[in-house]
Formats: structure tokens, C-alpha cells, sequence
């Protein structure tokens, strides 16, 4: 009766990083200092408690599945300040569906792709590598074949779009992006998004752009697909991007986000959400309506981030590759072992990473992510300062490559 698929699911990072540390005792006399998640640790803005109980009265009503009107609005406004859009471009009733959380809507989006293509063989959903590892469980369970794009050092830590050869393409059903790149905070431009797009309409496929980072940004506003590809194709055919108050807000528990584009692709996700996916409960919809009307918390929260990025970089000058991340909130550097040497900053420091490789889809030294450990600079600046003091102090005692 088991479903097969599951099998070929690996365990999902943090459980991998339990199993490699399983044993091991941090080092003693230090507290432990837990960088490997990307959970936001800046308060969130009073305005969301407050506006959850001001609508306590709607808690005994069932959302409806395409969301309240005012959050469709809402967001469709938000989308076309943020990507240069004419007023009315976006049809709140068309362009834009409410989503319990980016993950459970990138997940289910592979859904919607026929698994196998006319001549019988596996449909491919193709995603960078690292990546987040919802893209890939989603092709598993889909029934597609998953296809890992390298994105590394070389290629600006992007797929690199010159290997999308067409004999790769013509099978390809859905291809995942996302901008700025979680883990190594890479920022799509505006050509390259829309090229792809441009390759998404010829061979037919869905791009789906994965934006939850797009408001953590270092000194540029990344560009959005909407924005970047309006003039080649105002009907956004074939896109889909994905946003979320996670990152923006610090409001991980929310559970809130959106995914906006193609109308023909959103009226058959609205019907298959229907059928499998929660709906945002009418107290918390109301919320993230505020939360996306203001921006001044946003700003804020962007310039506590700014100024852990000048910290680390003040700490770490050019070692392990260091670089400020154009977007996101993580460091990804160059250890030259992710997992050996996470194993020692536990046990030499008590001080949590993630290894690269956890965060890719091949497996061994040839994985992108060999080579690299991923820290989440989410904590305070006192913290983050404690943290690279310990990084620094294990690699100069022995050098953390091999």
C-alpha cells in the first residue's frame, strides 16, 4: 500500500543535520548558538496582533478558497508598486491567489503538470542546485523526474541558462527559480528573467519565480518576473510568482502568501486547491492585509540585516570565499567540507550549520553544495558577532578545509 515515491524523498535538511551530529557533544562551557535555520528572529510588527484581534468576531467563519477580496486587492496593489506596474494591470479576481504559506502552493503547483509526456516517458520539473527542497519533493510525488540545475560560483550561483538546450526543454513541464537564491542570495536580473520566460512560453512549460526574499535586500530592489516581463507578454503566460510575509515580516507563523501571474494556470490551481490545501482563516487573512499596506516595518527590518551583513563582513574580510549576498539573509561560504566542517564547529564551538549538501539534489563531492555551509544571520547582532567569533576561532586553529 506504501506509496513508492516517499522512497526516493531524502530526509529533509535539519533531519539530516540531526543524524550527522547525532552522538557528537557540543563543546562544553558555551552556549549553543543554532545558525542553521532561516527562521526570522526580528519581532514582527505590533499591527499583526492587533489587527488579529480586531477581527476575532470572523474566527467562526470558513475562509473562502479564493481568499477575501480586500487581501486579493490588496496584494494585486502591492505587485504592481513593487514591479513598476500600471494601476489596473493586475485583476485582483484573475491575477492572484491566497496561499497558506509559499511551501504548501510551490509543493502543490507540480500538481498541475501532466507526469508524463505524450510519448509515455517521466515529464522533467527542472530546479537550481542548492535549492529548497520542496521543488524537489514536489517533482517526486508528482511523478516527474526531477532535474537539478548546477548553480554555482561560476555561473553567478544561477542555472545557467546556455545548458536549457531545447532537446532538455521539449520535456520539460515546470521549472522552478528562485530570486534572490536561498541559500546563496543571488539576484536574477531583468534579462535573465526574461529569457526564461521567453523559453517558458516557447517550449510551453510553467515557470514558477520564487520571490520570498525579494523585500531582503542588500542594495537594489531584485527584479520581479511580473515587472521584467510585462512588455514581452502582458498576459504572463506560463509565469507564476510566489510571495510571502515569512521573510518580509517576520511573520513565519502566519503562514501567509500569495502566487499571482497567468490567469488560465490560477483558475486550475484555484480548482485544485479546492480539493487539498488549507485556506488562510479570515482573523490572519485580514492581518496580512496589513502587513502588506505598510512598509515602513520592512524598511526597518532591511536595514537590521544590512547591518549584519557589514558585521560579518568587517569579521570575515575574504575568508571562505566571503561575499555580501545581494538578497536573503544567508551567509554561504566555502569550507572547502560542509559536513566536516559542521561536525567540528559543533564540537569545537557549539556552533550549529548547515552543510551545503543538505540543501542539494545530487548527492557526494560532485553535489554544488560539497563544498559549503550555510548560516542564517537572523539572530541579533551580538549573536552574530559570537557566532563568526567562534567560525573564525575553530578555522584558525586548524584550517576548516581539508
Amino acid at each position: 500500500m506504501d506509496n513508492p515515491r516517499l522512497d526516493r524523498l531524502h530526509a529533509f535538511p535539519f533531519r539530516r543535520l540531526a543524524a550527522l551530529l547525532d552522538g557528537l557533544e557540543p563543546r562544553p562551557g558555551r552556549p549553543v548558538l543554532d545558525m542553521s535555520i532561516g527562521e526570522p528572529r526580528h519581532p514582527p510588527p505590533p499591527l499583526l496582533a492587533e489587527t488579529v484581534a480586531a477581527h476575532a468576531g470572523s474566527w467562526n467563519r470558513y475562509p473562502p478558497p479564493g481568499g477575501t477580496a480586500e487581501f486579493r486587492a490588496c496584494c494585486c496593489r502591492w505587485l504592481e508598486r513593487r514591479n513598476g506596474l500600471p494601476e489596473g494591470t493586475l485583476d485582483p479576481d484573475r491575477h492572484l491567489l491566497p496561499l497558506a504559506g509559499t511551501k504548501e502552493g510551490l509543493y502543490l503547483l507540480a500538481q498541475l503538470v501532466a507526469p508524463t509526456t505524450a510519448d509515455g516517458r517521466p515529464a522533467r520539473i527542472l530546479m537550481p542546485d542548492p535549492l529548497y527542497a520542496v521543488y524537489y519533493g514536489a517533482a517526486v510525488m508528482a511523478g516527474a523526474e526531477p532535474r537539478p540545475l548546477p548553480a554555482t560560483a561560476e555561473s553567478g550561483f544561477l542555472p545557467d541558462l546556455d545548458a536549457l538546450r531545447p532537446e532538455l526543454l521539449a520535456r520539460t513541464a515546470l521549472v522552478y527559480l528562485c530570486s534572490p537564491s536561498n541559500p546563496q542570495g543571488a539576484v536574477a536580473d531583468a534579462a535573465y528573467l526574461r529569457r526564461l520566460a521567453a523559453r517558458a512560453r516557447e517550449f510551453d512549460f510553467i515557470l514558477a519565480v520564487d520571490e520570498c526574499y525579494a523585500e531582503i535586500y542588500d542594495r537594489e530592489p531584485p527584479p520581479g518576473a511580473l515587472g521584467a516581463t510585462r512588455e514581452d507578454d502582458p498576459g504572463f503566460t506560463n509565469l507564476l510568482v510566489f510571495h510571502s510575509l515569512s521573510k518580509r515580516s517576520n511573520a513565519p507563523g502566519l503562514r501567509s502568501g500569495f502566487v499571482a501571474g497567468d490567469p488560465r494556470l490560477l483558475r486550475r490551481f484555484l480548482h485544485l486547491r479546492a480539493y487539498a490545501a488549507a485556506v488562510q482563516p479570515l482573523p490572519l487573512m485580514a492581518a496580512a492585509v496589513a502587513l502588506w499596506e505598510d512598509e515602513t516595518h520592512v524598511v526597518e527590518n532591511r536595514a537590521l540585516y544590512r547591518r549584519k551583513f557589514d558585521l560579518a563582513g568587517t569579521a570575515l574580510g575574504d575568508r571562505f570565499g566571503f561575499y555580501r549576498p545581494a538578497g536573503g539573509f544567508f551567509l554561504w561560504l566555502d569550507v572547502g567540507d560542509g559536513e566536516a566542517a559542521a561536525r567540528r564547529l559543533w564540537t569545537e564551538a557549539a556552533l550549529k550549520v548547515l552543510p551545503g549538501s543538505f540543501l542539494s539534489a545530487t548527492e557526494g563531492p560532485e553535489s554544488p553544495g560539497h563544498r559549503y555551509i550555510r548560516l542564517a544571520m537572523v539572530h541579533d547582532e551580538a549573536t552574530i558577532a559570537d557566532a563568526l567569533e567562534r567560525l573564525i576561532g575553530v578555522a584558525e586553529q586548524r584550517d576548516l578545509r581539508p
